[in-house]
């Protein structure tokens, strides 16, 4: 198969949903009608429920919720699939944007009850800003629910998308029986499972077929063949154009838990899905996904995912060509020439060694300090993808460890740890560097390095919250930054690359900075365009 087949056939995609609208659930079921797993995980923060399998962390399986991203890639009717599955909490929001960038379109999952909330419109904000195509996915259609003519208007109102149903449900919450897919002009009607662990039994039929009648009551019956007329009679035609300019979101209603409607969905995003486009190098000139020439770029950077090996993975996004194991690369940021002996299929934790990989394809690089997020990797001496931005810190704690005993355990962990781009690591400006000061996006960082240093590197810690809520690059001549004066409530710091930086209690506080220190500039981090969004 030629490099253009080969990319036809990628489907790279992300998940992305307000917290406990079921994505993790939908991510378990999509490898479950894949075929890549045979008995679905179940969600739930209880020891004896079954672990979802994107969950792999301890911490994520002991909480009940997903902290880290997850790349899982599997086969499925002649494509290969790459789900990159997302955490929903904002607080790991970082992590969430930065696979975004990773996806060539992306799977916006619905609670039926409470339609679009607010980190829904965040990560859609993200988006549509990329102008990545983006599906819907309206869950929990088995529980009680919002009218489905009335979630189409929220997300034509709120979120400013065109919103066609490729399928339409037979009923809500106890009377929910199957979904009528308005293509083939079928009635899917389902069985419920335990847990919906297996796959449903299914069976098809048409709309007026009698034992369909017979499902639900007459008021709901009526009210389903009305909603089919209505959408037939005065709903627009899909065009797919339009979904791949991300104007456009094809709409799935179903049940993740029940499995209600799952396959459906899987089967028809494979075919409406698009396949790797070209992307903007960082002279805004395209790099096409079937060129000759070898280009990805890294977007994570995960630690010990083996904790026998203590590895580095780095997650690396094909954009280009044709990976081939033991190929040499040139790194743009260093310069420097790195030979690609150990890349990896991954799927969560789990991984194989591959030979070759495609466009579209995300790998895992065994990583001993060479890569950093945002580097390009190429084989051209010509690209170069833009830099992916840090965002701006909103929290701030001093961390320190208790047992002297274990302090060379401790520093590499808090330097394994920065590397993964989740938390940035802050020491006081020109003094030794001994106790670090942590700051993030979101305050549960904070619990989850504590966790992860005890378990990971056995370092028990002391977490110390700090009162900064802002923190502003510094600039000016080398003695107006050492002779900085600085309110009582701010403090000048440097970051793990010696750079400066203010941090502050309020905007007050930086302003008086400003006001007695003219010969220094505090600006804003560079959290640009798609960034803010999450970050807001």
């Amino acid at each position: 198969m030629d490099l253009r087949a080969e990319v036809e056939n990628r489907r790279t995609f992300a998940i992305i949903s307000h917290p406990d609208a079921g994505k993790t659930t939908l991510t378990e079921k999509l490898l479950l009608y894949g075929g890549a797993i045979v008995t679905a995980g179940q969600v739930a923060a209880r020891k004896r429920a079954r672990s979802a399998t994107s969950d792999w962390m301890e911490l994520e399986r002991e909480r009940g919720i997903s902290i880290t991203s997850t790349v899982l890639q599997f086969p499925y009717h002649g494509r290969t699939i790459n789900l990159l599955d997302t955490p929903g909490h904002q607080d790991f929001g970082e992590d969430t944007y930065r696979t975004l960038l990773a996806a060539d379109s992306a799977v916006m999952l619905i609670d039926a009850a409470k339609g679009v909330e607010p980190q829904t419109r965040k990560l859609f904000a993200i988006c549509r800003a990329r102008r990545i195509p983006l599906f819907t996915f309206i869950n929990k259609m088995d529980r009680p629910t919002r009218d489905p003519l009335e979630l189409l208007d929220e997300l034509e109102n709120v979120l400013g998308i065109g919103a066609y149903p490729v399928n339409w449900p037979l009923g809500g919450g106890e009377t929910f029986r199957g979904v009528y897919d308005r293509e083939t002009k079928e009635l899917h009607t389902f069985e419920r499972t335990e847990h919906g662990a297996k796959r449903a039994p299914v069976s098809v039929a048409g709309v007026h077929d009698e034992k369909i009648r017979a499902l639900v009551d007459e008021g709901t019956y009526k009210e389903f063949i009305d909603g089919i007329e209505l959408l037939e009679g005065a709903g627009a035609p899909f065009e797919r154009d339009a979904m791949l300019r991300g104007d456009v979101t094809p709409v799935f209603f179903g049940s993740a838990m029940t499995n209600f409607g799952v396959e459906l969905f899987l089967d028809r995003f494979v075919k409406m899905g698009p396949s790797p486009t070209a992307r903007l190098d960082a002279s805004d000139t395209p790099v096409e996904p079937d060129d000759e020439h070898f280009s990805a770029f890294i977007f994570k950077i995960q630690a010990n995912m083996d904790p026998r090996h203590r590895d580095r993975v780095a997650f690396a996004r094909i954009c280009s060509g044709k990976f081939e194991r033991d190929m040499t690369v040139k790194n743009a940021r260093t310069g420097k020439e790195v030979r690609l002996t150990r890349a990896m299929k991954l799927f969560a934790n789990d991984r194989e060694s591959i030979d070759v990989a495609y466009a579209g394809d995300v790998v895992g690089l065994a990583n001993p300090g060479s890569f950093a997020i945002g580097d390009t990797l190429t084989d051209s001496t010509n690209v170069r993808f833009p830099p992916i931005p840090a965002f701006e810190p909103e929290h701030f704690a001093l961390v320190r460890s208790i047992d002297t005993g274990s302090y060379k355990s401790f520093q590499k962990g808090i330097a394994q740890l920065r590397e993964e781009g989740a938390i940035q690591v802050l020491y006081p400006f020109g003094q030794t560097r001994i106790e670090p000061i942590l700051a993030a996006v979101g305050a549960l960082q904070f619990e989850v390095v504590k966790f992860r240093l005890e378990s990971e590197y056995n370092v028990k810690t002391q977490m110390t919250t700090l009162p900064f809520t802002l923190a502003r690059n510094v600039s000016g001549e080398p003695d107006a930054i050492t002779g900085a004066q600085l309110p009582s409530n701010a403090r000048l710091v440097e970051d793990w690359d010696g750079a400066p930086l203010g941090l502050f209690e309020s905007e007050w506080s930086m302003r008086l900075a400003a006001e007695w220190n003219p010969r220094l500039t505090f600006e804003p981090f560079a959290t640009r365009g798609l960034a803010s969004a999450v970050a807001s």
